[in-house]
């Protein structure tokens, strides 16, 4: 997995940037490359996903982390693609797109290139509840999640899953690592709890 690519900005194009690190360059789509203008010819870090399929390996590249996470999330939305996960945060911000989700504003959603209202009832269906973590703090401050008492193993076993969850969002076994230290010194809470707690506190670091 290519968590981020260091190098430097050497091309931009419709689609994609070229970023050179020793003597390779690497083709990593973006949904609007030009962002990235300021930094042509300088070095540069992009968060990537590292898209893998029989018959195809494709990098995305995002400027900031929760532009990455936000990404793996919509591809695990049933009839979201890659380039429909794209354009979506080509169109919109994270905190945007979350509060639409948990508004469940399905008209908002079909505004995105090819979402019909059935997919975004699905994204809305697949994701709320998940997302809350990048919303702006007076948005999402009265938000209680039910906490239930746990056992040692219970909970071992319960940040087990969160952690797994991390690493499939692409963070690297050093975050992990600080994941696991923090998350043993929290509240019991629900697998969903531990992986938002654990977001909260790789985005700080």
């Amino acid at each position: 997995m290519i968590t981020y690519v260091k190098g430097q900005l050497s091309l931009i194009e419709d689609a994609s940037i070229i970023i050179e690190t020793s003597g390779i360059g690497y083709e990593i789509l973006c949904a609007n490359p030009f962002n990235f203008q300021e930094y042509l010819n300088r070095e540069i870090k992009v968060h990537t996903y590292h898209y893998i399929r029989e018959d195809q390996q494709t990098l995305f590249g995002f400027r900031k982390k929760e532009d990455k996470q936000l990404f793996a999330q919509l591809l695990n939305v049933s009839g979201i693609g890659p380039k429909g996960a794209l354009a979506i945060l080509g169109t919109v911000s994270v905190p945007e797109f979350v509060s639409a989700i948990e508004q469940e504003d399905d008209k908002y959603l079909t505004k995105f290139p090819g979402v019909g209202k059935k997919t975004a009832r699905q994204m809305i269906l697949d994701l709320k509840g998940k997302l809350i973590v990048w919303l702006p703090d007076e948005q999402n401050e009265d938000t209680i999640f039910y906490q239930e008492e746990l056992t040692s193993k219970e909970k071992r076993e319960r940040i087990e899953e969160a952690l797994e969850a991390l690493k499939a969002l692409g963070y690297t076994d050093r975050e992990i690592k600080l994941a696991r230290t923090e998350l043993q010194k929290t509240n019991e809470g629900s697998v969903d709890d531990y992986v938002r707690q654990g977001l909260q506190v790789l985005m700080k670091s």
